[in-house]
């Protein structure tokens, strides 16, 4: 049976299981999984745990050896057993499956490894670990799924915010969910009432090359250009993700793109509604002097093809065309740059 990470705490409390596999390359969903498990089985008095990690010299024996011995101290044991690339062999699956056949409610064990594929869980072996436990897949989480979780675990630590704050914590740290996790913990002790704005949060949690990143938004919305690329060497020396660039430079296009059609309409500016202070309302009043609908339509089709490729790691020099995507903020003429 499959248990989503999310649901992991609340089933183990209701539901005993001789077996569990936890397999996946997100590091943080499979610690707090392999916790939970670790948590219950000991309220349950498994109080014995033994570790075991298979690798080229592994003898399966010993799994068979560990599940049949008890210390004087313990007539219940805990068995963890690393399955680093989720693939027992001949002799392991042998093994697995003559464990799977004979349970022992006294016996806990516990598989964790990578992630793997339909022909590891079309394996005998995993399915006959399966109808007597659970599997708990845990890959990197994206959008809804990513706010979700963040809005969770903000909750569960009783920090309070906006679903504006949850979405800039959660596009900043996309693709490491630890770092979520420290940035909020590191919130709550910042703010130990509970209460966090999304000011607070860009000033908190946003570290130093980060900052840099919305200094790089000002500076490009002033128009000038020369700082602006000086910037963008910078923070490339510093190692800052491009990710997080271009998330800035999609943050600004929707903005823009907002205030030019208000200003079409004949709207008055409201800045509060956009959360922008009154130290960048000249910022942007100077940008959208020198936007049109057709550079922003431009600049929003390579945005989306940028951040796609850049996160499927298809881009030898990002910071290159980052650096073409900010002069069209300025705007600068590069039709005749061609972008992969």
């Amino acid at each position: 049976m499959q248990v989503y990470p999310s649901r992991l705490a609340q089933h183990v409390k209701q539901n005993n299981h001789s077996f569990y596999m936890i397999f996946g390359d997100e590091p943080l969903q499979k610690m707090l999984s392999i916790e939970a498990i670790r948590k219950q089985a000991l309220q349950q008095g498994f109080d014995e745990r033994q570790q075991l990690s298979v690798d080229n010299q592994f003898q399966w024996s010993r799994l068979i050896e560990a599940t049949q011995t008890l210390s004087l101290f313990s007539s219940k044991q805990f068995i963890e057993l690393e399955l680093p690339t989720g693939k027992p062999g001949t002799e392991g699956s042998k093994t697995l499956c003559e464990l799977a056949a004979n349970a022992n409610p006294d016996t806990i064990v516990l598989i964790h490894g990578q992630k793997i594929g339909r022909d590891v869980q079309n394996a005998k072996w995993f399915k006959a670990l399966d109808k007597q436990g659970i599997y708990v897949p845990c890959y990197p989480l994206e959008g809804n799924n990513l706010h979700q979780w963040v809005a969770g675990y903000m909750n569960e630590t009783g920090l309070k915010t906006g679903p504006e704050s949850i979405k800039l914590l959660s596009d900043y740290c996309e693709g490491n969910l630890l770092a979520a996790k420290q940035e909020i913990d590191k919130l709550l002790l910042l703010f130990p009432n509970g209460l966090v704005t999304e000011q607070q949060i860009i000033e908190s949690v946003v570290d130093q090359s980060r900052y840099n990143v919305f200094q790089l938004v000002d500076v490009m919305l002033s128009g000038d250009a020369v700082r602006m690329v000086k910037m963008l060497y910078r923070l490339e020396a510093e190692g800052v993700e491009p990710t997080i660039v271009c998330w800035a430079l999609t943050r600004e296009w929707q903005i823009l793109n907002t205030l030019l059609a208000d200003k079409q309409a004949g709207k008055s500016i409201n800045w509060n509604q956009h959360r922008i202070w009154k130290n960048r309302q000249a910022f942007y009043l100077s940008a959208m002097q020198r936007m049109s609908f057709a550079t922003l339509d431009n600049i929003q089709q390579k945005l989306q093809v940028l951040d796609q490729r850049i996160k499927q790691s298809q881009v030898m020099r990002p910071y290159v065309e980052l650096c073409h995507l900010c002069l069209l903020f300025v705007p600068y003429d590069l039709t005749s740059i061609p972008f992969e």
